[in-house]
């Protein structure tokens, strides 16, 4: 198979969906890889790497969509992509499409075959792909409110950490799952007060046992996220609802019960965000305030620390472009039931029900086209 990996275009992108050590095992099975020059750059990967690797690095990205049988890539295309697919093509990235109707309307019109890798989930109901960024967006989402939280940034001034006599900063944290649990980890090693808020007692019975510090656990519901945001200096967004978008949780009316210069951090903003005043920003135009309190919705936030985060990704998400390519996407859809749920889109077709229900499109079940 011919497998190509574009440079991406997002603002501020510096991940790339292959490292070298994946070319050279695909380059070793027969596969082609190509390369867009200086599509590591960002993660500190040289195009030489690559061509010690075995790839074959081209010019432009029309070049790679044109003779790959499969893209690899990170982030979900933008429109100045979307005519560079192909029919038949394979489509596997981050494709977080329940708040994007534009998008999938140009995936199907292609007749793209789009796997998502937030969408590929094992039988525990776990997803493997999504989890490496989960866990850096997590702990960055904690740096990135400390920051924001600096009177000179915009804040209220508090550190999260306090000093003897100071109280600490209160941390309330919406969703137990990768995202919150990272999070809650450097909140709770900086010092920092912090309430996890989850609709899963057993999900809060586990975190109540695994993490030490000043932690409360409480049952999610509006009264109580109501009171805990009021209650916050920092505030994040880290709910997730596979391929589907994200519930608005925090409203407009909760904003105005909090302290002026709070800062609200919506790591859910891929799927829309669970922040009712939240819209997605980049790191050119991180933050915004909406009745004093600063919002932080940058789509991308694992980019920061783009070299970790394209190791730990790829990490992941290796073993099924391996598979992906040596078996072909049917059969490879056929035997692997993780990454059959990964399937979004095909031969025209929404086969993602969360998706359909999202952008109240019509959905067809995936035994008719696999």
């Amino acid at each position: 198979m011919i497998i190509g990996v574009p440079r991406e275009i997002k603002s501020n992108e510096y991940r790339v969906a292959m490292v070298p050590a994946g070319v050279r095992a695909l380059v070793e099975k027969g596969h082609k890889v190509l390369v867009e020059r200086a599509a590591g750059e960002g993660s500190g990967i040289s195009d030489e790497e690559y061509l010690r690797a075995g790839a074959v690095v081209k010019g432009s990205a029309k070049a790679i969509f044109g003779e790959g049988e499969m893209i690899v890539k990170v982030k979900e295309p933008l429109p100045e992509e979307y005519d560079l697919f192909n029919e038949g093509q394979i489509l596997f990235t981050f494709l977080h499409l329940a708040p994007a109707l534009e998008l999938t309307q140009a995936l199907l019109r292609k007749k793209v075959i789009g796997i998502a890798y937030e969408t590929v989930q094992l039988a525990d109901g776990s997803l493997p792909l999504l989890v490496p960024m989960s866990e850096i967006a997590g702990k960055l989402s904690i740096q990135v409110g400390a920051y924001y939280l600096q009177r000179e940034n915009g804040g209220s001034g508090v550190l999260l950490g306090g000093v003897p006599g100071v109280r600490a900063g209160n941390v309330a944290i919406i969703g137990g799952g990768t995202v919150g649990t990272n999070a809650a980890k450097v909140a709770l090693g900086m010092g920092a007060g912090v309430t996890i808020l989850d609709i899963n007692i057993d999900r809060l019975r586990y975190l109540t046992d695994i993490l030490e510090g000043k932690l409360v656990t409480i049952a999610s519901n509006k009264s109580n996220i109501e009171a805990a945001v009021a209650d916050a200096d920092l505030v994040i967004g880290a709910i997730l609802i596979p391929g589907a978008k994200a519930k608005k949780l925090v409203t407009k009316d909760m904003l105005a019960r909090m302290r002026k210069g709070s800062v609200i951090v919506d790591v859910a903003i891929d799927q829309g965000g669970c922040c009712e005043t939240s819209a997605p920003t980049s790191f050119d135009n991180p933050v915004f305030t909406v009745d004093g309190v600063l919002h932080y919705c940058v789509a991308n936030m694992p980019s920061a620390v783009s070299r970790s985060s394209t190791f730990a990704l790829t990490n992941a998400t290796f073993p099924y472009v391996l598979k992906l390519a040596d078996m072909g996407y049917k059969e490879a859809l056929r035997t692997d039931e993780a990454l059959r749920r990964g399937l979004n889109v095909i031969n025209g077709k929404l086969v993602c029900k969360p998706v359909a229900e999202s952008l109240g499109l019509e959905y067809t079940p995936q035994k008719y086209l696999i």
